[in-house]
């Protein structure tokens, strides 16, 4: 899965197709393409072009259920459009999931190129757009691991310009990663204990007070053990010029 930064990319998709690899790709919205004048020039046109009236009558769209790591679900509408070279029995595939097709809102409306193969039977097909739109949800995910893992332990700060070298480099910052979070879970209980029944002094002016308590101590901080983990990976020298830019004292 990845965002509309790749699903633009031919030659990205050429090559994930060559390696018989399947994804789905995100495309921008207003994304053009060549087309005959009388046809959907964007994406955004070939949703509209879907055939929807009311939920009674979807006309191509069929409705899939998303569900969330929270446990809830949404009722979401997905359909398989045609637009240029894409379409339900082409090699790549439009596939448009929102939550409402007729206003085909900007934060809940996305526009997917897939090489999936799109199943014969109706019921067949319900579920393969079920499939693409959860398999798309995941992408956050994605995002998200990706943001930590390049910001807070340095995935992206090597120095060297080899592959090989690049190539080691993730491989430590992906075992330092590892080795923190064991030993974060190491040290918190397995069951949070129980808040202490102090009274906070220092926040009640010195007036023992009703339900206000003192906060149990944390025995690990996710944020301050990644932290340290990238200071594992920073080299010496790095650290030691930081720490003369704002320091007379020699490195602690």
């Amino acid at each position: 899965m990845a965002d509309c930064f790749y699903g633009d990319n031919p030659g990205f998709t050429d090559a994930l197709t060559a390696a018989k690899v399947p994804f789905v790709l995100a495309l921008k919205p207003h994304k053009g393409t060549w087309a005959p004048a009388d046809q959907a020039h964007t994406p955004v046109e070939a949703a509209g072009e879907l055939g929807w009236r009311s939920p009674s009558r979807p006309g191509r769209w069929r409705r899939v259920t998303r569900r969330f790591r929270d446990g809830h679900a949404e009722a979401w509408w997905a359909a398989d459009a045609q637009l240029g070279g894409w379409g339900p029995d082409r090699r790549l595939r439009l596939v448009v999931a929102t939550t409402d097709p007729a206003r085909l809102p900007g934060h809940s409306s996305w526009y997917l190129l897939t090489n999936l193969p799109r199943p014969r039977s109706r019921r067949g097909q319900q579920a393969n757009l079920a499939e693409v739109v959860r398999l798309y949800g995941l992408r956050n995910w994605v995002e998200q691991g990706y943001k930590q893992v390049k910001s807070e332990l340095g995935w992206a700060d090597f120095q060297v310009r080899s592959d090989r070298a690049i190539r080691r480099h993730w491989t430590l910052v992906c075992c330092a990663f590892s080795f923190c979070w064991q030993a974060v879970l190491a040290e918190q209980p397995a069951q949070p204990a129980a808040p202490t029944a102090q009274a906070a002094p220092a926040a009640t002016g010195g007036h023992n007070r009703p339900g206000i308590q003192a906060e149990p101590a944390v025995s690990a901080s996710w944020p301050v053990a990644l932290r340290r983990v990238r200071a594992w990976l920073i080299p010496c020298s790095v650290l030691r010029r930081c720490w003369q830019s704002w320091s007379p004292g020699p490195p602690r």
